[in-house]
């Protein structure tokens, strides 16, 4: 069972992102506050479990959340401010988009700028950890895979459906067949994928 909380202040809101390793498509962010109360036994680390499992959880989070926000950076602009500035723009725009302003903030990873003049923490592999981070990574990760989804059917030639942008060698092979489309992020190189 994951913790519930990693300090006293309340309202205490976790963060994750979605899409940082992609070839294509934005980076997706959530913010999550959870009640006190709260208890899942089945929730986990969105890399953890099933498909299936995430977007039931995704349904269970958003009724039961305080407060919860997605926000997503596109990859133009990841392109302009890299991808660890454009993750944790995305963090902060998901934060700034709750309904209630938290008093502390858990992030998951080691990497984050202060957001306001809110205390935060990071946390390496704090989606496994915490349930707030991990109810954060499971929107990011929901919300991020029904935009490739979605992009798949303009771009289909690129198998989003299946590796949601991820440079799996499908991918790499459609890219070094069709090259990029307006949705590839132009700063991520892209290794042949004959030599890997």
């Amino acid at each position: 069972m994951l913790k519930p909380f990693y300090q006293k202040l309340s309202p205490e809101a976790g963060c994750d992102e979605a899409g940082r390793g992609c070839l294509a498509g934005p980076v997706f962010a959530a913010a999550v506050i959870l009640p006190k109360n709260f208890s899942d036994p089945l929730l986990n680390d969105s890399k953890k479990i099933s498909e299936k499992l995430r977007y039931q959880l995704r349904e269970m989070i958003e009724k039961t959340a305080i407060s919860w926000a997605v926000a997503k950076i596109d990859a133009e602009e990841i392109d302009e401010i890299n991808i660890l500035n454009a993750s944790i723009k995305a963090m902060h725009l998901a934060v700034e988009q709750l309904n209630q302003q938290p008093a502390f903030l858990i992030i998951d990873g080691n990497r984050f700028k202060p957001y306001k003049d809110i205390p935060h923490q990071t946390i390496i592999q704090g989606d496994g950890k915490f349930a707030s981070i991990a109810a954060a990574s499971i929107l990011a990760k929901t919300y991020r895979d029904d935009f490739m989804l979605e992009q798949a059917i303009r771009f289909p030639v690129y198998n989003w459906q299946k590796n949601k942008g991820y440079g799996t060698l499908d991918h790499r092979t459609a890219m070094e067949q069709f090259g990029r489309c307006i949705l590839h992020r132009k700063s991520f190189q892209l290794k042949n994928p004959a030599r890997d």
